[in-house]
């Protein structure tokens, strides 16, 4: 059973965003003003904002952490990505302004050395760590037909992404020879017209399984062998305003929409 504990009401504004820290037992969330928040328990129990970071003048869309923790990352609809580190507090370390319109997710792959972006600029930037200047670089500018707001990494030779319109999920590869990602397949989802941002794409390696919202529905995706893409579920909400994430280990999966007001719990039965 969910037992509420604590209400955090720091931000000022609408929250968009929330990541949990493990390694540090830390909070980050992002608000629509800009303002990212760091909250630190003492006990597990009790919650308190340790640092308020200034980091953007519009929504914070998506915050991603890399494995090590000491890197987050956020995409805003100020039209920037900023990579932040941890020194004695958090601190901008670079800022990437490549994008003309808002940007919304950002996912890295497994390697940690390559970021990938969406925006409604209607491109994909793909964003290469370089150990020589030590600095984040734009390597690669995909443009799309139609902008998308979800966009995940499958491995480090794979993403997906899926347009605001239609019934298909892009899949772009990494050619071997150019090393430039290229869109090699389309796969089947509902039909539908993206109305709401946030609900990133999801991928627990785990279990092979891509979580895709779109429009009034979120589609299972499993990843088989020589990366073929089956639509295992599609279940259908009432609402397409709706928010949801699988736990890390893929075993449960939380909602909430507009049409219930409800936070519903599913869990994952093997057939």
């Amino acid at each position: 059973m969910l037992k509420l504990i604590q209400v955090l009401n720091q931000h000022n504004q609408a929250v968009s965003t929330l990541n949990f820290m493990k390694k540090s037992n830390q909070i980050i969330s992002g608000d629509e003003s800009g303002s990212i928040l760091i909250w630190s328990s003492n006990n597990n129990t009790q919650w308190n904002c340790s640092q308020t970071i200034k980091g953007h003048i519009n929504w914070v869309n998506c915050l991603i952490l890399n494995y090590n923790e000491d890197i987050f990352i956020s995409s805003s609809s100020d039209n920037t990505i900023k990579f932040w580190i941890k020194q004695n507090e958090w601190i901008c370390q670079q800022t990437i302004t490549d994008h003309t319109s808002y940007v919304y997710q950002i996912s890295l792959n497994e390697q940690q050395n390559k970021l990938i972006s969406c925006g409604a600029d209607k491109k994909i930037l793909v964003i290469e760590y370089s150990e020589q200047s030590q600095k984040w670089i734009v390597i690669q500018k995909i443009n799309v037909e139609c902008y998308g707001i979800r966009i995940c990494f499958i491995n480090n030779n794979l993403f997906t992404f899926q347009p605001i319109q239609g019934n298909l999920m892009h899949v772009y590869e990494m050619n071997s020879v150019s090393k430039q990602f290229l869109k090699t397949k389309d796969i089947d989802v509902n039909q539908g017209q993206e109305g709401y941002t946030l609900f990133p794409q999801q991928f627990i390696k785990q279990k092979q399984l891509l979580v895709n919202k779109h429009d009034k529905y979120v589609n299972f995706i499993r990843i088989t062998q020589k990366d073929q893409f089956k639509l295992e579920q599609s279940i259908q909400f009432g609402h397409n305003q709706l928010y949801g994430q699988l736990s890390d280990d893929g075993q449960y999966f939380f909602t909430w929409d507009r049409s219930n007001q409800e936070i519903q719990i599913r869990t994952y039965i093997e057939q």
